[in-house]
């Protein structure tokens, strides 16, 4: 009997330590996927992640099966049949090795990918009538995902594995006691579509302050872009300045005794009552690739995505183009973060949130030539000419000097009624007309004398109005280029509004412009109060304050049409 047990014994080891002994680790899916998540209706689904080489993999959801085998680095993709939209929570399974991993509570309707920088990213927390809103909100299917915040010098295969409480990488529901952390523009854009389709909306949201267009495109794509040459020759010396260093550990031991030696000029400069140096950057210890840089957020944050299904896109960017000379890759960049994100997630509708202002206004001069000025004329230029995109005037709901409005509300409801109108085809409810969502856009204008007469697009200038009769935020200029405030009312000829503006400063006038500031002002609105987008008649050069060479924009002002007694 001993002997017999030895043998037993024996045996079991031989079998633990050969080769069957390997541990075969359960299936992963790639990070997106998550409990309680939505999952894009009435498209192939894409499921994808990792197990071990060579595994065979079942994935079921739905009343579907797919199978495949994983390929030599353990990678396994499969394509699910497009899906209806159900408010059913249910499991998908993904099985391999006699081992499976569930993602539990999913969902299938509408998934919306919301990108940009500081304004997209203010939560619900730190908006208007946050408590109401927090306190109110019990939407279950309405979920959203706060992608970490990765910069990486490389295009990443996937997200970090977040930890199973954090408010980062992990889906949400869109209840009192989530809901603070979602992005605020884009809750109340999903309670909209939520309400008006009766459909889950997932909220997947890409923001990161600070950021600028260039940070969202792939470096292949920028390279080629003169004005792009000064931010890659400043990330080149980042880079170097790290690889000096000699790694994370020496970085900081840099950092302490920098930070040692600004204490001890600080407390001599208290001494002398001088001005004390400024403390030493923190992040210029820091690994440079795992910053904000050209191409970094894309390679972090969008890359790993690239093949989830989305239905369209929002993107609240700008204010970070609005410095320096930061303006000058806009035209092109700015753009390019649309035809990029369309080249890696399909030709989806892409919905541009216009930068509103912030600071104190100053001269007229400086005023006129903001920087904010030609952002918000570059998105409007890159709408009108860019397919399947919409814009959302934003320069209404700012009541202070902050570049962060705290009126996020008014942003995500327009944002709902353009995506209801252009991207779901929905009809008005009182009326046989299309959904209407622009305001005003200017379209020509014609001196009568001594007033510049503006006319506005089909009917977005329907019930044109001013606001409380207060004709605030229009200028008038004459040959000589100076701008002056000037007054303004509506008028209505052959069944059409129009707008007068003058100035009695301005005998012969030449140009209008409406809210055109850093932080601009204006009362002019459509029968729906829709904010009229801000304009200007005239192609004039802007020159920037803190800018070498100017802007001009792309030949598409409509010039004036004839000169008139009135």
């Amino acid at each position: 009997m001993v002997l017999f047990r030895h043998c037993l014994l024996v045996a079991a080891c031989f079998l633990l330590s050969g080769p069957s002994s390997h541990v075969l680790a359960a299936p992963k899916l790639a990070t997106v996927f998550g409990n309680r998540m939505v999952l894009q209706r009435g498209r192939p689904l894409k499921i994808w992640g990792t197990a071990d080489s060579k595994a065979k993999i079942t994935v079921t959801f739905a009343s579907q099966m797919q199978t495949t085998v994983t390929d030599a680095d353990g990678n396994w993709s499969v394509t699910l049949e497009g899906l209806q939209a159900s408010s059913t929570p249910r499991n998908l399974v993904v099985e391999a090795n006699n081992s499976r991993t569930v993602v539990h509570e999913v969902l299938v309707g509408d998934v919306w990918l919301c990108g940009g920088q500081s304004n997209m990213a203010m939560t619900l927390r730190s908006t208007v009538n946050r408590d109401l809103e927090i306190a109110s909100a019990d939407f279950r299917s309405i979920r959203f995902l706060r992608v970490p915040l990765i910069s990486r010098g490389t295009p990443q295969s996937d997200l970090p594995t977040p930890k199973p409480k954090s408010g980062e990488g992990n889906w949400q529901l869109a209840t009192t006691e989530n809901v603070g952390n979602c992005t605020g523009v884009g809750f109340h854009f999903g309670k909209v579509l939520h309400r008006m389709l009766k459909i889950p909306i997932g909220l997947v949201d890409v923001s990161w302050g600070g950021t600028m267009a260039q940070h969202w495109v792939p470096e292949a794509k920028l390279k080629p872009i003169p004005a792009m040459a000064p931010y890659f020759e400043q990330y080149a010396a980042k880079k170097k300045q790290w690889d000096a260093f000699g790694g994370p550990q020496a970085a900081q031991r840099a950092y302490q005794k920098a930070v040692k030696e600004w204490e001890a000029l600080r407390d001599e400069a208290k001494k002398k009552k001088a001005r004390p140096p400024r403390r030493p950057n923190a992040g210029t210890y820091q690994d440079p690739r795992q910053q904000r840089h050209p191409a970094g957020m894309y390679n972090g944050m969008i890359h790993p995505i690239r093949q989830f299904q989305f239905r369209g896109i929002l993107f609240y960017q700008g204010e970070n183009n609005s410095f320096g000379e930061s303006w000058k890759p806009f035209p092109q960049t700015f753009p390019l973060v649309i035809s990029q994100w369309r080249e890696t997630f399909g030709p989806l509708p892409f919905g541009i949130i216009q930068i509103a202002g912030w600071s104190n206004r100053r001269t007229m001069t400086y005023d006129m030539n903001h920087h904010t000025n030609v952002i918000r004329e570059i998105q409007f230029d890159t709408w009108r000419d860019t397919r399947d995109t919409g814009l959302i005037a934003t320069y209404d709901t700012n009541s202070n000097q902050s570049i962060h409005p705290g009126a996020k509300r008014p942003v995500g409801e327009r944002a709902a009624r353009w995506a209801l109108a252009e991207v779901y085809k929905v009809p008005s409810a009182t009326s046989r007309e299309p959904l209407a969502w622009k305001g005003p856009i200017y379209t020509s204008h014609e001196v009568l004398g001594g007033r510049v007469v503006v006319a506005f697009e089909g009917q977005t200038g329907r019930g044109l109005r001013l606001d409380k009769d207060d004709d605030i935020g229009f200028y008038v200029a004459g040959n000589d280029r100076i701008f002056h405030r000037a007054r303004a009312r509506v008028t209505r000829k052959d069944r059409v509004d129009r707008l007068e503006v003058w100035s009695e400063k301005v005998k012969q006038p030449v140009a209008v412009r409406y809210a055109w500031s850093n932080l601009p002002v204006g009362r002019l609105m459509n029968h729906l109060e829709l904010p009229a987008f801000p304009f200007r008649t005239d192609d004039w050069p802007l020159t920037p304050h803190q800018s070498k060479g100017d802007y001009h924009r792309k030949s598409r002002v409509s010039r004036p049409r004839k000169t008139a007694d009135p």
